[in-house]
This record gives structure tokens, sequence and C-alpha cells, in this order.
């Protein structure tokens, strides 16, 4: 077969997997990101350090609080999610152990934002 594209073209922009350029720049981008949100987060805890429950719910009900918390949750378990997937793909290399491991991190990451996610709207939609 006859490939008539140089060999930077074949290359431009894909590694082995063809997403590698892609998943760098998520992490790049919920990296950046994480950064006003945790310290929202922790201003947020700190502002309600010794609050009662009812003080915190009221504080959840405003959607500002309770959209911005998500968006931390969010991206913080995105974050996670994808530099886990590098440590997998560098370091296990039976390939059924990788694509469990992989599956497993997607399920890890998932189930704890839908935990965390579910505890906030319950609070904020009560």
């Amino acid at each position: 077969m006859n490939n008539m594209q140089t060999p930077l073209k074949q290359v431009r922009g894909l590694g082995a997997s063809k997403t590698g350029t892609e998943h760098f720049w998520q992490q790049r981008l919920t990296a950046v990101l994480n950064v006003p949100l945790i310290v929202y987060f922790i201003w947020f805890i700190l502002r309600h350090l010794g609050a009662t429950r009812a003080e915190v719910v009221a504080s959840l009900r405003n959607p500002f609080e309770a959209v911005f918390l998500l968006l931390t949750l969010a991206s913080v378990f995105w974050h996670m999610r994808l530099g886990m997937q590098v440590i997998i793909e560098d370091y296990v290399h039976e390939p059924r152990s990788k694509i469990a491991a992989l599956i497993l991190n997607t399920l890890f990451a998932a189930l704890m934002f839908i935990i965390a996610a579910t505890s906030i709207l319950k609070m904020s939609l009560a």
C-alpha cells in the first residue's frame, strides 16, 4: 500500500492510542480549573466550621453554592481519573489487569462523584 502522507502528517497530534493530546489537554484544563474551585471549596468549608447542619443546608439552597460545589466535584474526580489512568497505563503491563484496572478506576471516580453529588443535591433541593 502506497501512503501519500509525509511521516510528519501521519503522526501530528496523535499518539499511539490516538488520544494522547486530548488526554494531555484534559489533565491541564482540569488542573487549572481545580485551582479556583478548590480555593472556593476550602473557603466554603472554613466558612461553615462550627455551623449547624441547618445552616449548611441553608447555604446549599443558594444555587451558586450548590453549582460551584458540583463543579468542584466534577473537576476533581475527572482529574483524579485521568491521573490514575496514566499511572495504570504506565505501570500495569498485563493486558487483562490493565483493562480491569482502567474500568475500576472509571467506576470508582463515577461512584464517588455520584455519592457526593447526590448528597449536595439532596441538601440543596430539600
